[in-house]
């Protein structure tokens, strides 16, 4: 089963992490790198990626004839997406472990982040016989 793991956050929050020290962001990516390693060592990695500041999104919509319409950068929000895994594991349960040990990579001085990560299963849709 694949889900993929949606890392959200806020502006705060990516303003919060610009502000940590070079060493603490450097213990922080090799904790995800690591979890990266070992999720290809055992078959379950699929992909990840980090996202681009959010002022960079456009909310696009279909207008009639079918041609895209730009409303311009994304609205504020709350909360926005900041990367995603995606991984292909045998239960929801093991989803949600790699979530948890993503969430507590570590930040300044080694404390957990406990960042959110909304956890999805792919909906996948076997192809119909003819």
């Amino acid at each position: 089963m694949k889900y993929i793991l949606l890392m959200t956050g806020t502006k705060a929050g990516v303003q919060s992490y610009l502000a940590w020290s070079q060493k603490d962001r450097d213990a922080h990516m090799a904790v995800l790198q690591s979890i990266g390693k070992e999720l290809t060592a055992s078959g379950e990695f699929v992909a990840t990626e980090g996202l681009a500041v959010p002022h960079e999104a456009k909310l696009v919509r279909g207008e009639k004839g079918g041609m895209p319409v730009t409303d311009g950068v994304f609205p504020e929000s709350k909360e926005f997406l900041l990367g995603y895994w995606i991984v292909d594991v045998q239960t929801p349960e093991r989803a949600s472990a790699i979530a948890g040990r993503i969430s507590a990579a570590p930040g300044p001085e080694g404390v957990p982040t406990n960042m959110p990560i909304e956890v999805r299963q792919i909906a996948s849709h076997a192809a119909k016989s003819a």
